[in-house]
């Protein structure tokens, strides 16, 4: 049987898992919620049985398997294959994810960032496709960067290029869950928000209509208000925009893109609540020089995403298992 290749996507609020040849192809493919344990040698075993019951689907066999990828919240270690401390898992640090994984398997394991992961799929199959210079936010739990330059995956030192959620947007900001202050992530990423708007959404807002409570109400609420008029939503989305486009600016001087690309909350915002209004305010504080090529678009593989970022991390991890 031809070599396989597999990935696991190891996010905040879901686990999925993909299957595939070396060409891309999606062969098989599970998701479930995350639910940390608290035990890490135990999350890790559910891994090993997504691994094994993709491998079940595929009618194949761990020794079919080339290479194992594992997207994970960093901050991780790349060359020892340690998951460090990530916020959102609780009681992991230092957890030796790709040994314990490449002994249950008998495969070489690798660890990448799931946003480095996502921007190798959105390059290869999505938004990015034809360009040298990539950058790729995944604007879901939390903020993540994943970054093409010249054509390559960027890692950077100790694989932390591209963590731009922890891009100060506010000097001595907000608190965010990393322990810093004023990240983009701790204004524009979903747990944050949501945890905000929880507690200031006005119980007259269309958000809480459409979430049944104030406290239940999401990103997604806001963005459905917004589009019916309600003031409340859109300065909400206006206070959104601001935020990611100080980070785009900054990531305009210091990489100039060709093209930056804007996962999920900022996805389902679409054009006229996200994307027009944040172009403008990257051109007001950029050069003309810097920008008036720069492309801001929406990520374009939809519910695809993670099954494509951890195959291609998979691939990647194969041909280059030591960048």
């Amino acid at each position: 049987m031809q070599a396989l290749f597999l990935g696991i996507d190891l996010g905040g609020t879901k686990v999925a898992a993909a299957l595939g040849d070396d060409s891309g192809r999606i062969l098989a493919r599970s998701r479930r919620p995350t639910e940390p344990s608290g035990r890490p040698e135990a999350d890790v075993a559910r891994l090993v049985e997504d691994a094994r019951g993709l491998l079940s689907q595929a009618d194949a066999r761990p020794e079919d398997l080339a290479t194992v990828a594992v997207l994970v919240p960093g901050p991780f270690d790349r060359a020892r294959g340690l998951v460090l401390h990530p916020p959102n898992l609780a009681g992991w640090d230092e957890v030796p994810v790709a040994e314990w994984m490449a002994t249950a398997l008998g495969c070489p394991v690798v660890l990448e960032n799931d946003a480095n992961a996502a921007v190798l799929a959105e390059w290869r199959f999505g938004a990015g496709q034809g360009y040298r210079d990539v950058v790729y936010l995944t604007m879901s739990t939390g903020v993540g960067g994943g970054l093409i330059l010249d054509g390559r995956l960027h890692r950077g030192h100790r694989s932390n290029a591209g963590e731009i959620g922890h891009v100060p947007v506010e000097w001595n900001g907000e608190p965010c869950r990393c322990g810093l202050r004023g990240c983009l992530e701790s204004y524009a990423g979903g747990a944050a928000w949501t945890e905000r708007l929880r507690a200031i959404t006005p119980e007259d807002s269309g958000a809480v209509a459409r979430a049944g409570s104030r406290g239940a109400v999401r990103p997604e609420h806001i963005v459905a208000a917004a589009r019916d008029g309600d003031r409340f939503a859109l300065d909400e989305l206006e206070r959104f925009n601001t935020y990611l486009a100080r980070a785009i600016v900054q990531l305009a001087f210091t990489l100039a893109p060709e093209v930056v690309i804007l996962g999920t909350i900022a996805t389902a915002a679409g054009e006229t609540l996200c994307f027009e209004p944040v172009r403008e305010l990257v051109r007001a504080q950029t050069w003309a020089v810097v920008t008036e090529d720069l492309r801001i678009v929406p990520a374009a593989l939809g519910e695809d995403l993670p099954y494509r970022a951890a195959l291609c991390a998979a691939l990647e991890g194969h041909s280059q298992p030591g960048s």
